[in-house]
């Protein structure tokens, strides 16, 4: 009998787990340990924070899924991994934190035992970072489905306002200069600006966009290039002909360094410091990992062998030190197994990349303002069923992982809601290949153009809406539920 133990009931760690007990016989454990009781489908939390959708038509409980499908939920904090167990069990566990509402601190940690490992937990969401960052603080996110209601309800306050004849300023984009998700922060601030027409009060409204990408449409990706119409175009372009059509400007290249109620203070490229006024501001964070710490068999700590110094775990990438034109499509990992462990793998937002793959830029007052990788969506769900994949034929006699996802040699397919409705609405639909650029294969461009586009239109919102059932459903493991792709 094996363990397979996931940590993270995301979207990569519960695609992960349902490969894993779809592939393996009864007698093989599939456990999935998350503090979290229910399943988010993070995507549409930008509909929630627009009024859109309610927090039962994003999430789900998850333990009678899990139940009705033989995988085991603990539902607890990870906190320690212990990859050689300890002086009285070598059997490898991680030391979960359970949650319950009698918890109290100084109980012992509890003991999940497994033979193979995978770490999806995916982000800490570091408000802290910023002074003044976040729903218990200054702005609002759509990061969860909390503050999703949150962000719903300050708009409905900002819209009564505004039919009482008031102006509102809404600020929408990232709260520091090292933030991933720009792509979230886009979609939130077009449904945003269409909703505002919507309620007939976009006259008494200015949207702001504000963000570290160094040319709007970096998204992380260091921008793209798409063929529309027999031309190529650059995302920047295509970015900046959507916001001028909807009215909204822009500021980019900017580090938010202080966000005070109704005022945020920001930091740009050039290293000049600026303020602006706002009433309504979603800035989304910085992330991190989620803070696992590695312990072994004597009790010391390994921690540096696991994971990298951004909380991040290492895995079968080249993270030796590089210039941005030094580093090459194949440094990115392939396997997502831990070069210490062959029984412990990484998934989703929870490996640590090898590094940027938009141009890093620092100011002149030492600060950096460029995009984190994103690793996020389709991506994090072939990568969990990759490792179920490669776990499973492991636990059958293989020596290595038998599959791989690189996100230099995988596509991705994104489809960007910009306004819901269904004889108005429109949505950007993308596909990139390669996620990572490989100038190497495509020296021009570093994407295949044949294979790499975007458009815009009422197309774009059905096939958005369609997806979100469709992945709802899959989610929910209902019956066919693995014939729909991730």
């Amino acid at each position: 009998m094996s363990r397979v133990l996931i940590l993270g009931a995301g979207i990569s760690g519960h695609t992960a787990a349902s490969f894993a007990r779809k592939w393996l016989p009864a007698r093989d454990t599939v456990t999935v340990v998350s503090p979290n009781a229910e399943y988010n489908w993070i995507p549409s939390n930008i509909w929630v924070g627009v009024g859109l959708m309610g927090p039962t038509q994003v999430t789900f409980p998850l333990a009678p899924v899990y139940e009705r499908h033989g995988i085991e939920f603990i539902q607890a904090a990870a906190r320690e991994i212990h990859p050689e167990g300890d002086e009285k069990d070598p059997r490898p566990y991680v030391a979960v934190e359970r949650a319950t509402a009698n918890a109290k601190p100084g109980i012992p940690l509890e003991k999940v035992h497994y033979d193979f490992l995978v770490n999806a937990t995916g982000p800490s969401l570091r408000f802290d970072r910023t002074d003044g960052l976040g729903p218990e603080a200054n702005s609002l996110s759509v990061c969860t489905v909390e503050h999703a209601v949150q962000t719903s309800a300050a708009l409905d306050e900002a819209v009564e306002r505004m039919r009482r004849g008031e102006h509102q300023r809404f600020l929408v984009g990232v709260g520091h200069g090292t933030c991933t998700c720009e792509g979230a922060a886009f979609e939130y601030i077009v449904n945003l600006e269409f909703e505002l027409r919507a309620r007939k009060v976009r006259d008494k409204a200015e949207i702001v966009w504000i963000t570290n990408e160094y040319e709007l449409g970096d998204f992380g990706m260091g921008g793209m290039h798409m063929r529309r119409a027999g031309y190529v175009v650059p995302s920047s372009v295509f970015t900046a002909s959507l916001f001028a059509e909807r009215g909204i400007s822009w500021i980019t290249r900017a580090h938010v360094g202080k966000v005070e109620p109704g005022r945020v203070q920001f930091e740009t490229l050039d290293g000049a410091e600026h303020e602006l006024d706002f009433d309504f501001a979603m800035l989304l964070p910085p992330f991190s990992g989620v803070g696992l710490t590695g312990v072994d068999a004597h009790g010391a700590d390994i921690t540096e062998r696991l994971f990298l110094p951004n909380g991040f775990m290492c895995v079968d990438a080249d993270y030796g030190s590089k210039t941005f034109e030094e580093w090459r499509a194949a440094d990115w990992p392939r396997t997502y197994q831990s070069p210490e462990f062959r029984n412990i793998f990484a998934a989703g937002i929870a490996f640590a990349p090898p590094h940027g793959i938009s141009r890093p830029h620092t100011s002149p007052k030492g600060t950096v303002i460029a995009p984190a990788p994103p690793r996020t969506g389709m991506p994090s769900a072939q990568i969990g069923r990759t490792v179920a994949r490669s776990i499973v034929d492991m636990i059958r006699g293989a020596e290595t992982p038998t599959t791989t996802a690189s996100m230099a040699e995988m596509g991705a397919a994104c489809v960007a809601s910009a306004g819901a409705n269904p004889f108005t609405g429109t949505a950007a639909s993308m596909t990139v290949y390669p996620v990572v650029p490989d100038f190497a294969r495509y020296p021009e461009y570093g994407r295949d153009m044949d294979e790499t586009f975007g458009e815009i239109g009422l197309a774009g919102h059905w096939i958005k809406i369609l997806l979100h059932y469709l992945f709802l459903y899959k989610a929910k493991l209902r019956p066919g539920w693995p014939l729909i792709p991730e």
